[in-house]
């Protein structure tokens, strides 16, 4: 076999090995799919979003009450994580020496890295025992988790900005902070947003930190932070223990709920950063 044929053979080889692979990984998600929704379809209704969890042993019932705390534990971890990620990105993009950006570059990583009921264990110790849970222990945690996807996404897109921008800015006269608010923010907004949105969908799923955060039986909708809320990754862990038949099936519900938000947020934030890149490109 002469080398140019070897090298026909091996390059068809990898792609079709590479075409497999990228078929089992959609084969995967789609079993996921298909899963969830025929096992959970079934509760999906009106009641299902506007009624709150049921007492055990009663039929009926909802995830409303979940809905909303799931949504304020959300919201207050984004309050806390975003400015935190922004300005680290830009501290390690624009001003940061070598010797420091480094080290705190590392420290980014293995956030990113750890496991999550980790983080849950920490603010466990830190806000929960000697006190009681609540939705700030929960936000907290989940702003933990956020906290290194937020900066990993802005620095990228940070890096992105054309440097003639910056040294025209700079060649003005316009001082740096100025530059970075005036020039440089504006220009990474949508990548800002797409970074913000897969941290968000990432942290709505999150169970093992609301366990020792913020996880309550509740039929009732609590939007007092101060104490434990209700929230739909904890509700699934607690349906999912259950012997009743209808809890598994709301869990299955709630789980497809869930993950069609997540859906929903990724297809947002490859939006968001397919326009930030015609913005950059421009």
């Amino acid at each position: 076999m002469s080398r140019y044929r070897r090298r026909r053979v091996m390059n068809r080889a990898m792609e079709v090995l590479a075409t497999v692979a990228a078929l089992v990984a959609v084969a995967a998600l789609a079993v996921v799919v298909i899963s969830v929704a025929r096992r959970g379809a079934g509760a999906v209704s009106w009641d299902f979003f506007t009624k709150p969890q049921a007492l055990f042993g009663q039929p009926g019932g909802g995830i409303a009450n979940a809905l909303v705390g799931t949504a304020l534990l959300v919201l207050l971890a984004t309050a806390m994580a975003l400015p935190v990620g922004v300005l680290t990105a830009i501290y390690l993009t624009e001003f940061a020496p070598r010797r420091l950006a480094v080290p705190i570059q590392v420290v980014i990583d293995v956030l990113a890295g750890l496991p999550t009921i980790v983080i849950g264990i920490f603010v466990y110790a830190l806000l929960v025992i000697g006190h009681t849970q609540s939705g700030y222990a929960g936000a907290f945690a989940l702003a933990v988790i956020m906290l290194p996807l937020i900066a990993r996404a802005t620095q990228e897109v940070l890096l992105l900005v054309p440097g003639t921008l910056r040294e025209a800015s700079l060649a003005l006269g316009v001082r740096r902070w100025r530059t970075v608010v005036g020039v440089i923010l504006p220009s990474s907004v949508g990548g800002i947003l797409t970074g913000t949105v897969l941290a968000v969908a990432r942290a709505a799923g999150e169970t093992a930190p609301l366990l020792f955060t913020s996880s309550i039986f509740a039929n009732t909708v609590q939007t007092d932070v101060t104490k434990a809320l209700p929230n739909i990754p904890v509700l699934i862990f607690t349906y999912s223990e259950q012997p009743d038949p209808a809890l598994h099936q709301q869990a299955w519900a709630a789980a497809l709920v869930l993950m069609a938000f997540v859906l929903v947020a990724s297809l947002a934030a490859k939006a968001l950063l397919a326009r930030s890149r015609r913005k950059l490109a421009r």
